[in-house]
């Protein structure tokens, strides 16, 4: 019963965290470029963690050491960048709408490489959401022309990345503390992300003297804390006291809270979005029932 109420808890606080991101990144991307964004939130988060969490580095076995590479590219580097890029073209909430997609393809990704068996069910649920989603772009297109919504492809590329690092975590990486997965993928992930940044052009004057640079900084500095560094701790942990498929459903109140900050910031989008996005959470819902 106390892992039980922890797991619900731990996604109840994880769905809070990451449902702000999107609107974090939007903000963010007014004064800083996406690959500065993307490059940012991974030193910074790679910082928080090495202060926390850089003794835990001993306690990864060498054999393990691949996988925690693997999990910091998949989890949490490349998509730090694919989301940046494709919030310059759509929608904050709308992105969110698609990261919901996470859990349908972790149950994909766990029968195609990890060989795990899925049911009819499970496959009606992969269906469904995937109309929900063409739904989803295709009616974002039409109510925002000036939008590029091939963009969202960006958001679909991060989430296969999403479900491939669950499958990898829960298959590979069980036994290692989640505080040490964390720190081991930014240990990874600090010096390429380095790299990035430097030759973004951040280091310039027109950078410095942009009048939001210090506000984006602001938001991105909260993105790293809260949204990646102990958000990714969290989920480590959710993951090895769950199931993947339960852990990656902390989308269902991500895409509750992300919808909400979107119309706070005056966003736009149709019912048949948000009845897209609804048969989007049936098809994820559908996706986790065994039987």
């Amino acid at each position: 019963m106390k892992n039980f109420n922890q797991k619900w808890l731990y996604l109840f606080v994880l769905s809070l965290i990451w449902g702000s991101s999107f609107i974090l990144i939007k903000k963010a991307l007014i004064g800083l470029t996406p690959y500065q964004l993307g490059a940012l939130r991974t030193i910074i988060t790679g910082l928080f963690l090495f202060v926390v969490g850089f003794k835990s580095l001993k306690n990864i076995q060498k054999s393990d050491w691949k996988w925690v590479v693997v999990s910091g590219f998949l989890g949490s580097f490349i998509p730090a960048f694919l989301f940046a890029i494709a919030e310059t073209e759509i929608d904050s909430a709308v992105a969110s709408m698609l990261n919901s997609l996470t859990p349908l393809n972790t149950i994909l990704f766990g029968a195609a490489i990890f060989k795990l068996t899925s049911t009819k069910r499970q496959v009606l649920g992969v269906v469904i959401g995937f109309l929900g989603t063409s739904m989803l772009i295709l009616k974002g297109a039409d109510l925002n022309p000036h939008q590029n919504y091939l963009y969202a492809g960006f958001v679909l590329l991060a989430t296969v990345c999403y479900a491939i690092n669950v499958n990898v975590i829960k298959r590979y990486l069980q036994h290692v503390k989640p505080l040490a997965i964390a720190t081991g993928n930014y240990a990874a992930i600090f010096f390429p992300a380095m790299i990035i940044l430097c030759f973004s052009g951040f280091f310039s004057d027109a950078t410095f003297s942009h009048p939001d640079f210090i506000m984006s900084m602001v938001y991105i500095t909260t993105l790293a804390f809260f949204g990646t560094a102990l958000a990714k701790v969290l989920f480590n942990r959710l993951i090895q006291m769950s199931t993947a498929v339960f852990a990656s459903s902390v989308t269902y109140i991500i895409t509750i809270v992300a919808l909400f900050w979107g119309v706070l910031d005056g966003e736009s989008f149709s019912i048949i979005q948000v009845l897209a996005c609804v048969i989007i959470l049936i098809g994820v819902y559908l996706s986790q029932k065994r039987v």
